[in-house]
């Protein structure tokens, strides 16, 4: 009898084409992520028909070199996994009809996932002795959220962005202080060499007094001290202002964490999504989960961006429990779903 469980997950949500195998959902047999961040450099952020035309470009040997670093055919892939939404709606496409092609031709069961699903479960790849119940931030270009993980595929949602995400607010700082994209990891590099010395929001609204997240007043606050600088002819120290808005970013996100955390009386939180790689971040909430007695998870920083492990793991997930299995004439690719 066979024990163990292989998902060949399949993710191309944004600008990743990605592609891996993963035993039981924790253990990665191979993964391959070919990314298009060098491309999209050029325009200062993701050009979605781009997207979508590289992915056509690299699925296919994206998915010889998944199997052949396995060393595995499809004869040992017992379901495949797909990211089915939300995302850019092309590229989902791309990936989704990629996956239902393999799953008529191979016979293999087909597995949606929710690319935040996705995101969650990364965190059972790094950290293998993580179960449910527990609390996630997820952060990242197009989600700000705080669910509470129930078991490994139900999930409460406690509160999400009102306006943009805290990714998505990087990446617009980042770009007017003519920092290339992706912004997160060039903000955080300038911070490093500055101090947080501004505060762009001086009344902070009642932001901490619930569980939803927003980010436009920050936003809008350091372009337009930006602009009125410039008008003004002052020089803008660039350190000085990514350490400030990071660390105004950064506050909004574990505030709301260790209240969700002691409202709910859970001792562990898991962070997912891209900003979950930031470095600030990850400090700042050890050292608040610590003054009360939680501990913190994040994944390994190469399953922080999208991937297809994470995909696979969280699709493992749902076979298990016979979940968002579905028929490949059905599915159809979404640029948003429900959290």
């Amino acid at each position: 009898m066979k024990k163990d469980t292989y998902i060949l997950g399949i993710e191309s949500s944004c600008d990743e084409t990605s592609m891996s195998i993963v035993k039981n959902g924790r253990d990665v047999i191979s993964l391959v992520i070919s990314s298009q961040i060098d491309i999209h450099k050029l325009y200062g952020g993701v050009v979605p028909e781009i997207a979508s035309r590289n992915h056509v470009l690299a699925l296919n040997s994206v998915f010889e070199e998944t199997l052949a670093k396995a060393k595995m055919t499809m004869d040992d892939i017992d379901a495949i996994a797909v990211t089915y939404g939300a995302g850019l709606l092309g590229a989902l496409i791309v990936g989704v009809n990629f996956a239902k092609g393999l799953a008529f031709a191979f016979g293999k069961p087909l597995v949606k996932v929710n690319h935040i699903e996705g995101h969650i479960a990364a965190n059972y790849i790094s950290h293998k002795s993580l179960e449910p119940p527990f609390a996630c931030l997820i952060v990242s270009g197009g989600h700000t959220a705080l669910v509470k993980m129930e078991d490994y595929t139900t999930r409460r949602l406690y509160g999400s962005t009102t306006d943009d995400a805290v990714g998505e607010a990087f990446d617009k700082v980042a770009r007017e202080l003519g920092l290339e994209y992706p912004g997160g990891p060039n903000i955080q590099r300038e911070a490093e060499k500055g101090r947080a010395n501004k505060r762009f929001v001086v009344k902070p609204h009642e932001k901490f007094k619930d569980f939803n997240f927003s980010y436009s007043g920050l936003k809008t606050a350091v372009i337009n001290y930006l602009h009125n600088a410039k008008q003004r002819g002052e020089q803008i120290c660039v350190p000085d202002i990514c350490a400030s808005f990071q660390a105004e970013a950064v506050e909004q996100l574990v505030q709301k964490s260790m209240h969700l955390l002691e409202t709910e009386e859970l001792n562990q939180i898991v962070i997912s999504g891209g900003v979950s790689a930031n470095k600030f971040l990850r400090t700042e909430m050890d050292k608040a989960a610590l003054k009360i007695g939680a501990r913190v998870y994040y994944p390994d920083l190469i399953l922080c961006t999208d991937n297809a492990a994470m995909i696979a793991s969280a699709g493992y997930f749902n076979f298990k429990a016979q979940k968002g299995i579905v028929d490949p004439t059905e599915l159809k690719a979404e640029a948003q779903v429900a959290l």
